[in-house]
């Protein structure tokens, strides 16, 4: 009976089919998808906003209306792009705590995790969950690694400064989503602005004293965080006005030198070394540095179009998310403190170092 029936449908699904096509109400026998709308880019024209802050170096910032702000370029002290020495010994000690850990926060080389997480507003959400998809058939990522998208659609800084502000359970439910616990995040993205324009530099100084609260409440709801990395915002091809015009763009470049800055000069509110106090915030390092001046190549040749943004000329397109997370992944796999992000054996034996002298005392030799 069940054969029969069976036989049955299939004649009645073959019949439906021809009187479609004589009817002439399609140009398939199965009907169609509804087609993707052709993505609209940005339509603003490019106008120079100012050298980007790799490229400036000790150079004095000028604002577009002619303002010398007195401030210097450089993502770090001095004009310089690389880590001052001593943060960058920190920054590689403290990515080798790296390990796999377990709900409950403990060493767990074979089913822990390590994960990390982004914080930020909807361009922070596209571009983190374009990184994630890449980082699926990226097959030099280390297995224990797990990205969890944390970042939320209209969720700019002023919306992380509380610690009871509702998007930190939102991440926690989000993590609850892959089967981890907050206490196996050790390290996060966090990408933040304040939308619209407004005065350099108070605009900045007021998104540095967010990034603060956001990195220190990262301490309290993750504890076993350990690295924290910091992108400003891309390029908008807005100017003056809307949700996020430059120069305020550019400007958040300055929140997050700034507050890097502060935590390599020794801010006890910033503080991430246990020999120097309670600590109360992770290590802070920028992440790639994604703001290019429109059509003028920076110094490594990045530019980014009006098609490297969406209609609104704020938001990325599929080609601005592809290459911040392009960028996001040249930066996981060749910095200097994400070895834990690596599958390779020699990072495989530093992942595991902490681990191993804990469980393994009687043979230091083996950890020298």
């Amino acid at each position: 009976m069940r054969i029969k029936t069976r036989w049955i449908w299939s004649i009645l699904r073959a019949a439906l089919m021809a009187m479609l096509i004589f009817a002439g109400l399609g140009n398939s026998v199965y009907p169609l998808r509804p087609a993707k709308a052709q993505e609209v880019f940005c339509s603003q024209p490019h106008r120079d906003v100012s050298t980007p802050l790799n490229d400036l170096g000790a150079q004095i910032y000028i604002r577009m209306d002619g303002q010398n702000t007195g401030f210097s370029g450089g993502l770090y002290p001095g004009g310089s792009n690389s880590r001052p020495a001593a943060h960058e010994a920190a920054g590689v000690a403290i990515a080798r705590q790296v390990a796999p850990l377990s709900a409950e926060g403990a060493p767990d080389p074979l089913n822990g995790k390590i994960v990390m997480i982004s914080i930020g507003m909807s361009n922070t959400s596209q571009e983190f969950l374009t990184f994630i998809r890449a980082a699926e058939n990226e097959p030099r990522i280390n297995p224990k690694v797990l990205l969890v998208n944390g970042a939320s659609a209209g969720q700019v800084a002023e919306y992380w400064i509380s610690p009871d502000a509702p998007n930190w359970q939102a991440v926690k439910d989000r993590l609850a989503h892959e089967g981890v616990t907050p206490l196996q995040v050790q390290a996060a993205w966090v990408k933040l602005t304040r939308t619209g324009g407004g005065d350099f530099p108070a605009k900045a100084q007021l998104l540095q004293s967010d990034l603060k609260a956001v990195v220190r409440n990262l301490k309290f709801h993750f504890p076993n965080i350990k690295l924290t990395y910091l992108s400003s915002r891309t390029r908008s091809y807005l100017i003056g006005d809307g949700l996020s015009p430059e120069p305020a763009a550019f400007e958040t470049g300055f929140a997050v030198k700034w507050l890097i800055e502060d935590q390599i000069n020794g801010d006890p509110d910033l503080n991430y070394d246990p020999g120097k106090g309670a600590v109360v915030a992770p290590f802070l390092s920028w992440g790639p540095y994604i703001w290019a001046d429109g059509m003028n190549p920076r110094s490594d040749g990045l530019i980014w179009r009006q098609e490297d943004l969406a209609r609104d000329c704020v938001h990325p397109s599929s080609n601005g998310k592809q290459k911040v997370a392009t960028m996001l992944m040249d930066f996981f796999l060749h910095d200097t403190t994400t070895r834990w992000f690596l599958a390779s054996p020699i990072d495989i034996f530093y992942l595991y170092l902490p681990w191993l002298s804990h469980y393994l005392p009687e043979y230091p030799m083996l950890l020298r």
